[in-house]
């Protein structure tokens, strides 16, 4: 337990809060996980007996010791109980040659779980906003000892965010549905301008996730040499047919197997060959952890493949973004004005303004934040935006409405603001 609270402290202090639950299956609990396995893997291997050969009764200590040895480090292979031993060596043998190598191989999964959050942290700085310390921030808030350090740090996040969304092209992107996705997808300098980089760069690392956990469950079919893609599904056939799953052709973790070996005589001239029976109980444990880490991935695989779907959604769906706004500056009690107003201002803020970064980075908040604190950070952005860029007169704001179908009490009021 202190190991597994060690790895996720040093994995949160350097991740952060800037992704989502589905990203941090993949990043934060699986890297636990698998470390944490590896280490159980390797106590078992190198402090108790992970292998024990039943050798010849002429065999003395030194040569018992030898055989088990031999075995270990040159592998054994697998054979089914009602399958004759092979009489020779040129006959095809399933060969278990993994289980040394299990802890590696596990931190190496590790490592490929935890490549593409090094990604994302590594290059969503190149779009002049530095989302690990906004996110560090927007978590800060609600812990904050007084009203002033609280206010103090509100309007630096604000700052900064807005710093960022002016440096971009000021023009408006209309609709900004699947072409545009598509378009900011070809090329960095595209979403940089239509300020879409970010998304562009989330989408990409949500594909990094997916791929990684679907690639390893057809990986390990190789390094397992079994079906391991399947493991589970034909578990359970096995279980539901009250078949000894553990027994069958596609057995990925022997618990008995057989060695081959040859010794050379005192003189060294003569050889003799022998065949043993070996236990290995160290793949009881490799059994059980990589028939969980089957459940497990294909979870993960389930849940980033739906996140993955939201969040296209999301970017494609403008109605949903202004939904996902409009919600936040009702429940701060931000909006004044009629329906429309409010409608045709909540729109040019989002497109003109956020347009796809900042969405992403106001939800990402909101995925790492209580309700609360996202509201008031929209307000204040909210705020902000309408003293910069409409002023404070309700002519100038009325100026930037669009004139198209206006309800007529609000062109009147167009009328009466050209002339203020």
């Amino acid at each position: 337990m202190e190991l597994v609270r060690l790895i996720a402290g040093a994995t949160k202090t350097r991740v952060g809060n800037d992704d989502d639950f589905a990203d941090r299956l993949s990043s934060r609990y699986t890297v636990v996980l698998l470390v944490t396995f590896a280490a159980l893997v390797c106590m078992n291997q190198y402090v108790r007996n992970p292998i024990t050969c039943w050798a010849p009764v002429h065999f003395s200590g030194a040569h018992t010791r030898f055989t088990t040895n031999y075995c270990w480090i040159k592998n054994t292979y697998y054979l089914p109980w009602e399958q004759e031993v092979p009489v020779t060596v040129d006959e095809k043998r399933q060969m278990v040659s993994y289980y040394q190598w299990i802890p590696f191989i596990l931190l190496i999964q590790a490592v490929m779980f935890y490549i593409p959050t090094l990604i994302w942290h590594g290059l969503n700085g190149k779009a002049g906003i530095d989302a690990d310390n906004i996110l560090a921030v927007a978590a800060t808030l609600s812990r904050a000892d007084t009203a002033e350090t609280h206010d103090h740090k509100l309007r630096l996040l604000v700052k900064h965010i807005d710093r960022f969304l002016g440096t971009r092209q000021e023009r408006e992107v209309h609709g900004c549905g699947v072409f545009c996705v598509l378009r900011v997808l070809s090329c960095a300098t595209c979403g940089r301008r239509l300020g879409s980089y970010l998304l562009v760069l989330f989408i990409v690392s949500k594909l990094l996730y997916i791929l990684n956990v679907i690639g390893q469950l057809f990986l390990l079919n190789v390094i397992l040499n079994t079906k391991y893609s399947t493991f589970g599904v034909n578990m359970i056939s096995d279980l539901a047919g009250q078949r000894d799953w553990t027994e069958d052709s596609y057995v990925a973790f022997p618990r008995v197997t057989f060695c081959d070996f040859r010794i050379r005589g005192q003189d060294l001239a003569n050889t003799q060959s022998y065949t043993v029976q070996c236990v290995l109980p160290v793949n009881m444990y490799n059994e059980k952890i990589y028939t969980f880490l089957w459940f497990w991935m294909v979870f993960v695989a389930l849940i980033s493949c739906i996140s993955l779907v939201l969040w296209i959604l999301r970017a494609v769906i403008p109605s949903d973004r202004r939904k996902f706004l409009m919600n936040h500056l009702r429940l701060g009690d931000c909006l004044q004005g009629g329906d429309y107003y409010n409608g045709e201002l909540v729109r040019k803020f989002n497109v003109n303004y956020l347009k796809q970064d900042g969405a992403l980075t106001l939800r990402l908040i909101a995925h790492n934040t209580d309700n609360i604190t996202t509201t008031e950070i929209i307000c204040a952005l909210w705020d902000n935006w309408k003293k910069n860029n409409l002023g404070g007169s309700p002519g100038e704001i009325y100026r930037q409405l669009s004139p198209d179908n206006l309800p007529s009490e609000l062109s009147e009021k167009r009328k009466l603001a050209e002339n203020i």
